[in-house]
């Protein structure tokens, strides 16, 4: 099996058997990449199944967590039995929210990526949201990703 943990998978599918299938055919050690839409509607039982369906499978949770620095950082010590690699969180949660869920990543042995900007959202989105430009506003959550050592950012 040829590795390469740069890949990532989005299997945001809403059929667990499908999403099985997919990654039993898939022939790379790679990283799966599980939204909203998994979690909420398959759960911690959802992300096990699918780790027993073949060795070192890895699972990177994208829940995009945004909310005060304690509850953010609760909710990712929740994830201890889970077996979660990587999960997300709002950039514009701010530095206490992200050191804080650092700290519980590093508890539970995930990496924490912040998201800088919804691709949803237009320049007149981030004028009404932040008073800025798109392109400066995400130039100023990836200055705050830097300063508190995110392990990485979703661009």
């Amino acid at each position: 099996m040829i590795k390469s943990d740069r890949i990532i998978c989005a299997l945001d599918l809403p059929n667990l058997n499908n999403i099985f299938n997919l990654v039993e055919r898939i022939e790379y050690d790679i990283i799966f990449k599980f939204g909203m839409e998994f979690f909420y509607t398959f759960g911690y039982d959802g992300i096990e199944k699918l780790k027993n369906t073949r060795k070192n499978v890895k699972i990177f949770l994208d829940l995009k967590l945004h909310d005060i620095p304690n509850t953010v950082h609760e909710t990712i010590l929740g994830f201890h039995d889970c077996s979660i690699d990587m999960l997300t969180v709002h950039l514009s949660g701010g530095e206490e929210m992200l050191n804080k869920a650092i700290l519980a990543g590093k508890y539970i042995n995930a990496k924490v990526i912040g998201v800088s900007i919804l691709t949803s959202l237009e320049e007149s989105d981030t004028l009404a949201l932040f008073d800025n430009k798109l392109d400066p506003q995400i130039r100023n959550l990836f200055e705050i990703a830097v300063k508190v050592n995110l392990d990485g950012v979703v661009c």
